[in-house]
């Protein structure tokens, strides 16, 4: 099967200070594939140098058999490439509904493009929000927020960095829940977590990652079944 996304050793630095040593992987077409790993081990380095934040140095990226590593992140975003950043970076002095539709397109002509209406019967919580900022928002919501604003871009490719992290219990259950529908629906898919038990039941396919390099990768059932991996690489 063709990726959809391939990274091919890449290393990337901040100023004179190495973060990734020959990186790689890849998400195929319709696919969702976790990227797991201790905090400070380099998955958001990833996926800086996949959006073209945080260039990598050498190593080669694809994003459909086209080059984009030397590319600036509004280019690679044009490509179909919706990013969920850590930290949510929602604007607050806008309101959701502004927040949903200051990046919205559809340039690769998605049949059935996100609307605002798609996106809240997705989250009925922020459609009750509508006109709130985005700084009157919980976690949780600014969390919804995230995912349907990039999801307005029609992405081929979504991209969630730290999909859950500092969320209540019942918000984590419905961003999976919703992550679900999306594999449902075809949608390809790149998620940062730490919930292994969750990522297991949606993921196709995992990479763990170690001081800037994959050290494992393999399916749900492989994952499950090795304690002593997820002891040792993810503090399970």
């Amino acid at each position: 099967m063709k990726a959809l996304l391939e990274i091919s050793e890449i290393k990337t630095f901040y100023g004179q200070s190495q973060i990734l040593f020959g990186m790689g992987l890849a998400v195929n077409a319709g696919e969702v594939v976790t990227l797991m790993g201790r905090n400070g081990m380099g998955k958001t380095t990833t996926i800086r140098s996949v959006m073209g934040l945080t260039p990598a140095r050498e190593g080669r990226i694809f994003f459909d058999g086209r080059e984009i590593h030397a590319m600036a992140s509004h280019a690679v975003a044009r490509l179909g490439l919706g990013l969920v950043p850590e930290g949510r970076q929602i604007f607050p002095n806008l309101t959701v509904e502004e927040n949903l539709v200051a990046t919205a397109h559809n340039r690769a002509g998605a049949k059935t493009p996100w609307t605002l209406q798609r996106i809240y019967e997705l989250f009925p919580g922020i459609a009750a929000r509508r006109s709130n900022m985005g700084n009157q928002l919980s976690g949780g919501e600014q969390q919804m927020l995230a995912v349907g604003r990039a999801l307005m871009t029609n992405p081929r490719l979504l991209i969630l960095d730290e999909a859950t992290e500092g969320l209540a219990p019942l918000i984590r259950q419905e961003i999976w829940s919703t992550l679900e529908k999306l594999k449902d629906a075809g949608q390809s898919i790149l998620v940062v977590d730490k919930n292994v038990d969750a990522l297991a039941r949606i993921a196709d396919r995992h990479y763990i990652i170690e001081k800037g390099k994959v050290v494992w990768t393999g399916t749900s059932p492989q994952l499950l079944a090795d304690k002593d991996l997820q002891h040792r690489y993810l503090g399970v």
